[in-house]
């Protein structure tokens, strides 16, 4: 009797085998790995080709249908389906699959060529060039960056990084390289080295337009917004009708503040494609931020009328909050989310619309189970784990210890302008920042990620936190180190500010470097914004944010984050007794000016009756919180978890001692 195969031994017998035409041969071989393991994505894969080659298409794509499930965003899955839909003469059906199978993998030639192939056929000359082109860029592409790519889209980003790394270090000047290297980088959170690779690939090569545009987004996701425009201006002058270049014009235009200039933009490109639903979609993002709520609902709608299946405009709608769905949109939603081959971001968009939607209809078992189906949908794009999460809390608790800041403070940079505004987003710090940003001295910007970012470089390349230095190594840093991280974070941040004394940063998760802070900027200002456990952490929940805040997509992931950032905060409180004024939301909603006083008191600022009326502060909020703040506080949302608290129990469970012991009596020496 022959041993069984070891799962890698018996899946390169089967590629062996489907690469020699024995397909029947490479079933019998793929069977005892999906025996141990039913939902091994790549033997499904294999299975699934090979049942196509012997032509049982409809076992193929029965095989399929259950690879979407366990691994929705398996790129080659959906070009096989693409494939399968082909053979059966499922022209339509054909063409969803490849598109889908090239929005999560672009890396995927046959996906494309095929999709040149039906849009030709369609009299789609235009696009169907565009696709082929596609195919013939990924086919000249060296072997060793066409695996990279591969591993890339397919969420194995260390041996991605590894090809890409070798193949650089004989080709130290390929641009494609460099690109792919960077987003990798982009992906595993380290944008530094993001942005120095394609700075310098535009250096090495000017008119390499692909590598202007990745240059465009990674600064703007370092919130380089005037670098970024600069840059978007040079795509723009190359050709001013190129409608991606307008595009990309327009959001850099946005990012700066410039709305007026950004919408007319906008309006430039649908102009000349007046249904396209990406650019009605970002026109109404423009217009929310702007203020202008009413415009930015009709491009919202003018975006799903024209595409009906545009997940992004109909969760735009949702996460006004204000926006009610008619019946009509709701069953639309609905069919679309339901649709075959509907690609997954997509569907994470649809059903936390349609969960809005149901909610509002007070259908709150429906709307669970929409908000739970998205939550599952989009852990499926995260890396997030809550053990390593947590193991980073106590990294802080033994690195930040009493004797750390008895010999590391006051050697920052004095400055005193920041005012931080941290803890778990939906608890409130919208409107601590609305508040204090309708005060003459203060200026409200934005979640600055300028702290993490300063975390990141002394954290190095291992960002675990048994391989990182960090935060251990803050003991190790002299007094000059410090004053220049200090004056680093004062000079990289002076870009949002409009010449107040003060300004805001309210990225919520600086409360895990409440330590770093302290010692670089041992004047600045540090507010914590809590929420009762169960209305913060179902809130979050029921948020879909645009990136990061990964463990909100879990009843016990959110819940044990929750607990960690109550026990941190409490570490904050004994080792820097006074620095930290906690401001809980429902004292605020039950006392506004009393806690208004409160808050500027602890800032040094006077009072300011304007900070009371805070919805009538004219600026631009770029949070979920847009059109809360933009109007009267009021009591709606404290017991918004009430409904589906029978379905919380995991939530609970996970919170812990923090579920009661959540408020935890501060001593506030601020206010003495």
């Amino acid at each position: 009797m022959t041993a069984k195969a070891e799962p890698p031994q018996a899946l390169q017998s089967a590629q062996r085998q489907m690469y020699e035409g024995a397909f029947e041969a490479a079933l019998t071989s793929l069977a005892p790995v999906l025996a141990d393991d039913p939902d091994h994505a790549d033997a499904l894969y294999m299975k699934a080709a090979s049942l196509r080659y012997l032509k049982r298409l409809d076992e193929a794509l029965e095989t399929l249908q259950h690879l979407r499930t366990v691994s929705p965003e398996f790129g080659r899955g959906w070009q096989e389906e693409g494939h399968v839909h082909r053979d059966r003469g499922d022209v339509a059906r054909a063409l969803t699959a490849y598109q889908a199978a090239t929005q999560v993998n672009p890396a995927l030639p046959a996906a494309w060529l095929n999709q040149a192939n039906i849009l030709r056929d369609l009299g789609r000359e235009e696009a169907a060039a565009a696709a082929a082109a596609r195919a013939e860029a990924l086919a000249a592409l060296p072997k060793a960056l066409q695996a990279a790519n591969h591993h890339l889209y397919e969420n194995r980003l260390l041996k991605a990084e590894e090809i890409c790394r070798a193949y650089l270090q004989a080709n130290p000047k390929d641009v494609e390289a460099m690109r792919i290297l960077a987003e990798i980088g982009s992906r595993l959170g380290v944008l530094e080295d993001a942005e120095f690779l394609l700075e310098s690939a535009v250096a090495f090569a000017p008119n390499h337009v692909e590598a202007r545009m990745d240059y465009v987004r990674v600064l703007r996701r370092r919130q380089k917004y005037e670098q970024a425009l600069e840059q978007a201006k040079q795509l723009y002058a190359r050709d001013p009708k190129n409608p991606a270049f307008v595009s990309q014009l327009a959001i850099e235009r946005m990012q700066t503040g410039d709305y007026e200039k950004a919408v007319a933009l906008f309006d430039q490109v649908l102009a000349a494609a007046p249904n396209d639903a990406a650019t009605l979609t970002s026109r109404g993002h423009a217009l929310k931020t702007w203020g202008k709520s009413d415009a930015a609902i009709t491009s919202y709608q003018d975006a799903v009328r024209a595409a009906p299946n545009h997940g992004d405009a109909w969760y735009a709608l949702a996460n006004l909050k204000t926006y009610t769905f008619s019946e009509d949109e709701l069953e639309r939603m609905r069919r679309q989310e339901d649709a075959p081959g509907q690609p997954l971001q997509n569907r994470i968009n649809l059903c936390f619309a349609i969960a809005k939607a149901c909610e509002d209809r007070k259908a709150f078992d429906e709307a669970f189970s929409y908000y739970e189906r998205g939550n599952a949908l989009k852990k499926h794009q995260t890396r997030y784990t809550a053990d390593q999460m947590e193991a980073e809390f106590e990294a802080q608790k033994a690195a930040c210890t009493p004797a750390l800041f008895q010999a590391q403070g006051g050697k920052g940079d004095p400055s005193p302008d920041p005012i931080f505004i941290v803890g778990l987003p939906r608890a409130g710090s919208t409107l601590l920042e609305q508040i204090l940003a309708s005060h003459s001295q203060v200026d409200g910007t934005l979640e600055l990620p300028n702290i993490l970012s300063i975390s990141h470089t002394l954290r190095g390349r291992n960002k675990s936190a048994e391989g990182s230095r960090y935060p251990q190594n803050l003991h190790e840093l002299d007094a000059d180190k410090l004053a220049e991280l200090g004056r680093k974070y004062i000079d990289e941040t002076a870009i949002h500010r409009k010449g107040a004394p003060f300004f805001t940063d309210k990225m919520p998760n600086n409360f895990r470097h409440i330590g770093l802070i302290k010692l670089i900027l041992p004047n600045a200002k540090i507010i914590d914004a809590r929420r009762a456990p169960l209305a913060c952490c179902f809130s979050g929940f029921k948020q879909l944010f645009a990136e990061g805040q990964e463990f909100t997509y879990g009843l016990d992931e959110i819940g044990r984050y929750y607990r960690g950032y109550v026990d941190l905060m409490d570490h904050w409180d004994q080792v820097l007794p006074g620095e930290v004024l906690r401001v809980i939301y429902e004292d605020v909603v039950e006392d506004l000016e009393g806690q208004v006083r409160r808050v500027l008191e602890f800032c040094g600022l006077e009072f300011e009756p304007a900070c009371v009326e805070f919805h009538k502060t004219e600026r631009e909020v770029r949070t979920a919180s847009s059109e809360q703040v933009r109007r009267p506080i009021n009591t709606s949302g404290l017991e918004a978890w009430k409904p589906y608290e029978a379905k919380l129990e995991p939530l609970k469970t996970a919170l812990g001692p923090a579920l009661t012991n959540w408020r935890r009596d501060q001593d506030d020496r601020s206010a003495a």
